[in-house]
């Protein structure tokens, strides 16, 4: 698997992982939500660091 293909599978998981917890919410219990959405957060932060790096990384070369 190349590196690209990987970075765009954990992209497309962080930003999913995301979506099930907001769709979730009301289901969770209280205890779960905030390690949760704070690891869905990192993810996602994570996740547009990696797409404003494979873009600045694309035009370079």
């Amino acid at each position: 698997m190349s590196n690209s293909a990987t970075m765009l599978t954990f992209i497309i998981v962080s930003f999913c992982f995301a979506l099930v917890l907001i769709m979730k919410k009301d289901t969770l219990p209280s205890h779960v939500k905030r390690p949760l959405a704070i690891l869905a957060l990192v993810m996602v932060v994570f996740s547009f660091t990696l797409i404003v790096y494979s873009f600045f990384s694309l035009h370079k070369s």
